[in-house]
């Protein structure tokens, strides 16, 4: 009884060891507002992406079981992902090289760069087949469920001929602005090796359905961990049905339809070059509009040692965090002035705060 107590134990570590993917973490780097990327497939935009945010072919390997290691002269790619505090979007970095491009067919047939996103990190099975529930007639559980709580792009690269990506579930519309956009650039035609640069962005959804109206995006802050997984499926042979390779970032090759197998991803704060040492930042919410009553907060950067606020009524404060009572209707200028040891810095709101 004892032994096969702890054979049970044993193989629920080891299932959940295996879960935990050897405790792998990737970073998303944070850029700056003034250098978002353009999305026209030049890579010039991501020249200032250090190189250890690139995940390569160390990374992955093929779990189809057709190749023991890496053959650069065959296939090699890279990703690197991006955000911006303030935009609810990931960006993506997709470059490769590959000894035959296969894209002549107009259905699924087509090297791909797959994506799982599973932003909150909810978990769990988000494709038909993988529901729980065996009896729900198939269609219905298309619509419920199938990417509804994490999504699965399916891009093709190239995409020629077609549209740049498979939103595998009954949400085609994340794909189109204002939800999501992509650019491709080759050097090759079909059945040709050559590079290829794909850069896109996407915007993650904790819930999305069939109804726009009804989705919930993903809220994306600074070192929040959210999930991601990617999958490059590489053809080799326009005549043969099977692929030359399915190479996956997850230890678990049904990633593509289960969450719990993607990866955390680490949204970064800037990079310390892209940092001011001292940088007045606040924002306020109106706790009571029939009292006046309004909440500042202070979400400055830097080593900070003292706050001063004017609320614009001849009325100031030292507090880092004030609440305060205006005693008059009106539109105000509120200034915060911060100050550290090395520098100090000011920012003035002009009519953003209005009491009635």
């Amino acid at each position: 009884m004892k032994q096969s107590f702890y054979t049970s134990l044993f193989l629920i570590f080891a299932v959940f060891n295996c879960w935990s993917q050897e405790n792998r973490e990737f970073k998303i780097f944070q850029f700056p507002k003034d250098q978002i990327p353009v999305i026209n497939g030049n890579v010039d935009d991501w020249d200032l992406v250090p190189e250890s945010y690139t995940v390569g072919m160390d990374q992955v390997w093929d779990d189809s079981g057709k190749h023991e290691e890496v053959d650069p002269e065959n296939l090699t790619f890279s990703v690197k992902v991006g955000w911006v505090k303030g935009l609810n979007r990931l960006y993506f970095l997709y470059e490769a090289y590959d000894n035959y491009w296969d894209y002549s067919r107009p259905g699924l047939h087509n090297d791909t760069f797959e994506l799982i996103v599973d932003a909150d990190q909810s978990g769990g099975p988000f494709i038909d087949r993988f529901h729980p529930n065996k009896s729900m007639a198939p269609m219905d559980a298309f619509f419920s469920f199938h990417g509804v709580h994490a999504q699965n792009y399916h891009i093709f690269t190239p995409a020629k001929g077609k549209d740049w990506t498979l939103v595998w579930g009954s949400q085609p519309w994340i794909k189109e602005l204002p939800y999501a956009n992509a650019a491709c650039q080759y050097d090759f035609e079909f059945g040709e090796s050559g590079q290829l640069v794909l850069e896109f962005w996407i915007t993650p959804f904790d819930y999305a359905g069939n109804d726009p109206s009804r989705a919930v995006k993903s809220v994306l802050e600074e070192n929040k961990l959210v999930g991601l997984c990617w999958a490059v499926i590489d053809y080799d042979d326009v005549n043969k049905e099977s692929n030359n390779g399915f190479w996956n970032l997850s230890k678990e090759h049904t990633m593509y339809g289960n969450a719990s197998y993607s990866l955390p991803f680490q949204l970064m704060p800037l990079e310390p070059k892209f940092q001011k040492q001292i940088e007045a930042k606040w924002d306020f919410r109106v706790v009571d509009m029939g009292r006046r009553l309004v909440a500042f907060t202070d979400e400055s950067v830097g080593e900070i040692n003292s706050w001063k606020w004017d609320f614009g009524d001849g009325t100031s404060s030292t507090e880092q965090h004030p609440i305060h009572h205006y005693q008059e209707a009106g539109k105000y200028v509120v200034v915060l002035w911060v100050e550290g040891d090395a520098e100090k810095s000011r920012l003035s709101k002009i009519w953003d705060v209005v009491v009635k």
